[in-house]
């Protein structure tokens, strides 16, 4: 399963009231994500607070998400860390498991040069027979993975795609024009997801999309089908959504959204905090305009 499909949703980790991961809401969210536009899921990766999640809490999600939809849609594991021999590790455990790919990553804090990046990503590759999504975020690692490094990246055979979330239509731009032509390209911004797919994009890595994920793919199949127009329409009419969900630091909004429509996401693990009153509010009040709420 290497097209992943056009829209995976990057999914909040629910948690308990006393923090511990809640297995059963985590299945539940993912059967509605799938019944409500996601051609795949991306499990404990940023949106997830992988950060505060240990390896065997990662490890039983991704199998009570697999368990859950893993005979509908794409189950990605986020395996990745600033740790290369820890990364190999979780992503040999997880394909064990079965889930159908995994997404890296760039390593962080510790901030490696290009070559850095290209071995530690290597040395994984080499090391599973899964697919694997390259997840350039500089704003959360510190540091760029460039298009030259990718398209490099690209050539190894279970390298298929990279999630691209450094906000640069050229940089997304110049991995289409050096990538092979099969090189998946998903936008890790919902804000940019039609802008990257004029320019090469495949598809969305999404937060936005556990609310509006139909709406989505109206927009994504849009712009396929030739109807620019209509597209623009649908990214206009969400693009309020796309940017009221980083009003403060992701998942904060959306895991607040997620419980706002009924749906059990649970509490934030510290040191994430609930959305400040005004947020809150400002989220309610673009979530009621679009008829969400």
């Amino acid at each position: 399963m290497n097209n992943f499909g056009r829209i995976l949703t990057a999914m909040v980790t629910p948690f308990h009231d006393d923090l511990s991961v809640n297995y059963q809401a985590a299945a539940d969210l993912a059967r509605y994500l799938v019944a409500n536009g996601s051609d795949g899921l991306v499990v404990a990766g940023s949106t997830g607070e992988s950060a505060t999640m240990t390896k065997e809490e990662k490890l039983k999600l991704f199998a009570a998400v697999l368990e859950a939809v893993g005979d509908k849609a794409a189950v990605i594991a986020g395996t990745g860390s600033n740790d290369t021999r820890a990364s190999i590790e979780l992503t040999r455990e997880a394909e064990k498991i079965g889930v159908h790919g995994a997404m890296l990553v760039g390593p962080y804090y510790n901030k490696p040069p290009q070559e850095g990046f290209y071995q530690h990503f290597k040395a994984i590759a080499d090391n599973t027979g899964l697919p694997l999504i390259v997840y350039n975020v500089p704003g959360r690692t510190g540091s760029n993975i460039l298009p030259a490094t990718v398209a490099r990246l690209a050539e190894i055979k279970n390298i298929v795609a990279v999630k691209e979330a450094s906000g640069s239509l050229d940089q997304v731009s110049e991995i289409a024009r050096l990538a092979p032509k099969d090189f998946l390209i998903y936008s890790g911004d919902d804000s940019l997801t039609l802008p990257i797919l004029a320019v090469g994009g495949s598809g969305i890595i999404s937060v936005a999309a556990h609310i509006v994920g139909k709406r989505m793919q109206d927009m994504i199949s849009a712009f396929f089908d030739g109807q620019l127009a209509r597209a623009r329409e649908i990214h206009l009419e969400l693009l309020p959504f796309f940017k009221v969900i980083f009003v403060t630091t992701n998942p904060i909004p959306i895991k607040t959204a997620v419980n706002l429509i009924g749906l059990q996401a649970g509490p934030l693990r510290p040191p994430l905090i609930p959305p400040a009153a005004p947020e809150a509010e400002q989220l309610k009040a673009v979530m009621a305009k679009l008829g969400v709420l």
